[in-house]
């Protein structure tokens, strides 16, 4: 695992080709990357945690619009550095709908060059003010956690669309999404 700071995560670009990966969600189900998209499209969006006071409205949000996503043929998987007890908040808090898989090793993270390693301020405002405690939370002592990305991936397995922003704040909206499946269709 690399200790990249979030100035150095730039996410994959579009034309980038995805390196398959496998994942268990939240029903203990496998998620095999490349049987995903033998189906559909997929949306991978990225989100640190059910700590994260604008992670879970983006969730909701999104759990709100699934229908209009799916409408236009495009699967949609999350993921999260959280192990399964954090994961079953997040489905309480967002009544999310989709799989949600916890990147044990940060490996997905890694492959959509999103994984960082906060600095120690904001360690220290995650897991004092928002009560994160990310050392318990996730698989190691690293406190590593994405840029809440997300990327639209064609069923070639390269990016067709992606929203990155290193300002946790800013996310894609559903909107957003809708708009490019739509003109990917």
């Amino acid at each position: 695992m690399s200790k990249k700071s979030v100035k150095e995560c730039n996410g994959l670009s579009v034309g980038d080709l995805v390196k398959d990966f496998m994942g268990e969600d939240q029903n203990s189900n496998k998620i095999l990357f490349s049987e995903l998209l033998k189906e559909s499209k997929v949306v991978v969006i990225f989100y640190r945690g059910q700590w994260c006071p604008v992670c879970m409205p983006h969730l909701k949000k999104l759990q709100n619009d699934l229908v209009n996503i799916y409408k236009y043929g495009a699967k949609v998987i999350v993921v999260t550095p959280e192990n399964q007890q954090n994961i079953d908040k997040t489905l309480v808090k967002t009544s999310i709908e989709v799989p949600i898989i916890y990147d044990k090793n940060y490996k997905i993270m890694e492959i959509f060059d999103v994984a960082f390693v906060p600095g120690k301020i904001l360690k220290w405002m995650y897991n004092v003010m928002l009560r994160a405690n990310l050392k318990r939370a996730q698989s190691d002592q690293s406190e590593t956690l994405p840029v809440p990305a997300t990327f639209i991936i064609g069923q070639n397995g390269r990016v067709l669309w992606r929203h990155f922003d290193r300002n946790y704040s800013k996310r894609a909206s559903v909107e957003d999404l809708i708009h490019h499946l739509k003109n990917e269709h």
